[in-house]
């Protein structure tokens, strides 16, 4: 009875499934990582960054005609600049209301399946329960040693993805408490989750196929146990 009520309270602690990255029979590494969306909001911060972005580089054209026309002075200019941080404010709210019911579509949960080699990080989102749980059959067959279901077929029910080329990666940024590791390029921010014990192991990985001025941030271990090889043939 105890042990049971240990378990459930490390079950709720982490509040997350995943899979061990496994190195298939292809020489890549998948596995398999569920957001939770509403505590670890990741995704709705990269929302309101772009938010940002976008507002700023709007104000910043429309201050610059205006100051360029010379009728601009600077009531008028803190007068239209807290319309903005209202119109931003509002667009804050509307996009957090959009993120609940995105996160209560999905179950709560971001389900992602990466693929990582030496050359490039691919983050795939799967399209639902379905497809996360084929998914994680078939890792978890991949584990127990039967390199058959290796390939493409692990990613036939995937609709949407992203591929980072670690050659051009300029920030290479570790989150540890949010269990995400930072990958970004000039004009693309790739996201990278990965359970605690496999944490390390990732983040080396990336940082020893990464330039060596991407790395921003230091993973402490070398090599992890729970990674398991997949034979070939």
């Amino acid at each position: 009875m105890v042990k049971q009520k240990k378990e459930k309270a490390v079950s709720k602690y982490r509040d997350v499934h995943y899979t061990h990255p496994v190195l298939c029979g292809d020489g890549k590494y998948r596995w398999v990582y569920d957001v939770p969306m509403l505590k670890n909001p990741t995704i709705l911060f990269d929302v309101y960054w772009v938010l940002v972005i976008s507002f700023g580089i709007v104000w910043l054209f429309i201050m610059s005609m205006i100051a360029c026309d010379g009728h601009m002075d600077l009531t008028d200019a803190w007068s239209f600049t807290r319309g903005f941080l209202l119109l931003i404010l509002f667009f804050f709210v509307i996009g957090y209301v959009a993120y609940f019911f995105v996160a209560w579509y999905y179950g709560w949960k971001y389900s992602i399946l990466f693929i990582m080699d030496e050359k490039e990080v691919v983050h795939k989102q799967l399209p639902g329960t379905e497809g996360k749980a084929r998914a994680i059959g078939k890792l978890t067959a991949l584990a127990g040693g039967k390199p058959g279901m290796v390939g493409m077929g692990i990613l036939v029910a995937n609709r949407t993805s992203m591929t980072t080329s670690l050659s051009n990666v300029r920030r290479l940024i570790p989150r540890r408490s949010m269990n995400l590791i930072k990958v970004n390029q000039l004009l693309s921010r790739n996201r990278v989750f990965v359970a605690d014990e496999d944490f390390d192991f990732v983040f080396n990985f990336l940082s020893e196929h990464c330039p060596p001025s991407a790395t921003k941030g230091k993973a402490t271990g070398k090599s992890i146990s729970s990674v398991q090889n997949v034979p070939k043939g």
